[in-house]
């Protein structure tokens, strides 16, 4: 699996977010596609076969992002001369 960049991460979420309220308002044809198709997107990139294991897999992510940053910044991992 290549993993995604954090901001690739976050937009696959917010498309399936998005897409999961939409459909669960307005259920119908094109709602259930753009849900299928945010749900694809979503275990294709977290090399998962179900939205459960899609977002848990995700959240493991989001939290080794998270990690590498201090006070909002990313970890310079260079030595200081």
């Amino acid at each position: 699996m290549i993993t995604p960049t954090e901001p690739q991460l976050r937009a696959a979420l917010a498309q399936f977010a998005s897409a999961r309220i939409e459909h669960d308002v307005r259920p119908n044809g094109v709602t259930s596609q753009a849900l299928d198709d945010a749900t694809y997107t979503l275990c294709v990139m977290t090399g998962s076969r179900t939205v459960e294991e899609a977002l848990l897999a995700a959240d493991a992510l989001m939290e080794q992002y998270s990690a590498g940053r201090v006070g909002g910044c990313v970890k310079d991992k260079t030595l200081a001369a």
